[in-house]
């Protein structure tokens, strides 16, 4: 059995955000845009269409509204789906209150789309 080991509950999203991989050096090793396939206060799993070093880090831009934050994490894992898509697991570092504001409206926003519309994700 696969216990769970989260401290917040992921919620199953699809929205595209534009994310920079950096190597332990902070330097950039590339860019491109993936979606979220669930996030949380603590993390995002995002899905790309490349692959990404499981030994770097992330800097994600999302978009809220009108507002974007940028928010960075740790690369926890990265592998190849059946689909040929790529599907990357990231730890969200510890964020300032603005950040974790803004995670906390984001994720209340797309909980009540979910229940207004009857669909996950």
């Amino acid at each position: 059995m696969n216990k769970e080991r989260r401290s917040a509950s992921r919620l199953d999203s699809k929205n595209l955000i534009s994310y920079i991989c950096l190597d332990k050096n902070n330097h950039k090793t590339g860019q491109g845009m993936g979606r979220t396939l669930n996030i949380s206060e603590n993390g995002i799993m995002l899905e790309t269409h490349v692959p990404i070093d499981p030994d770097g880090s992330m800097s994600l831009t999302i978009g809220l509204e009108e507002e974007l934050m940028d928010i960075d994490g740790e690369i926890t894992f990265s592998k190849k789906k059946e689909d040929g898509k790529y599907e990357t697991g990231i730890h969200f570092r510890k964020q300032d209150e603005e950040k974790r504001r803004f995670l906390r409206h984001y994720i209340t926003l797309f909980r009540e789309q979910e229940y207004e519309t009857g669909v996950k994700g």
